[in-house]
């Protein structure tokens, strides 16, 4: 009799304690799978994060003025108008992903007014930092600098570029309006030492780059292009924006891909 009560008593805890570790089995089996599912979500529902681009400089990445849409080139790397570029849709970085602008440059400005516009910067990631100087520098003076001034702005350039917290940074060099005609010299200044002098700073420009991020060849694009692509002697066009926007693009994309 006690024996037997023994037995089912016995028999009732092992039913028992198999039901317990069943039932823990059970929940912890659940539980991983709503983890699972819970990340995979969660990793599903992430945005891609913003990528930002900002513009430093002076008119060649603040043109909107000089054409009745408005448009300058950091506008259309982040989003191509379709309507006035056919040419260039889903060649934007909203195409890959969300991307803003935040537009610092400001038409005639001079290395000496790099500092100001990047006030308030912080570091932020993914961007990419678009700089053009160097053209007001040139028409302040610097074409016929006959000292250390293409020295001095290489210098403060320099010193611009390395203190600014984003990275990485694209800096384009001065195009030629002038198409590489010395008979088309604007200046008042002897095209021989002036000619020269816009060398110096696009060198200055290139080996800037070289140390501190990328160069995007305007100068050398420009070149190949004609005088619809400037108004008022130097500034971009509104097709001049847009060819602005087709140097620094590649180099974009590319970051942004990678």
């Amino acid at each position: 009799m006690w024996r037997n009560s023994v037995d089912v008593m016995d028999s009732t805890k092992r039913r028992q304690r198999f039901a317990t570790v069943t039932r823990r089995r059970w929940f912890g089996a659940a539980a991983a799978v709503a983890a699972a599912t819970a990340t995979r979500t969660s990793f599903a529902a992430t945005p891609k994060a913003t990528f930002t681009v900002y513009t430093f400089g002076d008119s060649i990445l603040d043109c909107g003025r000089y054409n009745e849409h408005g448009v300058h080139p950091g506008q259309l790397i982040v989003r191509n108008d379709d309507t006035l570029f056919p040419g260039f849709r889903r060649r934007d970085l909203s195409s890959l992903g969300p991307a803003r602008l935040d537009h610092r440059a400001q038409d005639g400005a001079r290395v000496d007014d790099l500092a100001r516009q990047a006030c308030g910067v912080r570091s932020t990631h993914p961007a990419v930092a678009l700089i053009t100087i160097g053209g007001n520098d040139l028409l302040g003076g610097l074409a016929g600098d006959r000292g250390s001034g293409i020295g001095r702005f290489e210098t403060q350039l320099d010193a611009f570029i390395r203190v600014l917290p984003v990275r990485p940074v694209v800096l384009g060099n001065v195009y030629d309006p002038t198409f590489g005609d010395d008979s088309r010299n604007f200046l008042g200044i002897d095209a021989s030492i002036a000619r020269g002098n816009f060398n110096r700073v696009n060198a200055a420009i290139a080996a800037i780059a070289a140390k501190r991020g990328t160069l995007a060849d305007l100068r050398g694009h420009f070149l190949r292009g004609d005088p619809t692509w400037f108004t008022r002697t130097i500034e971009p066009s509104l097709r001049g924006a847009s060819e602005v926007r087709a140097v620094f693009l590649p180099h974009i994309l590319r970051l942004r891909v990678v």
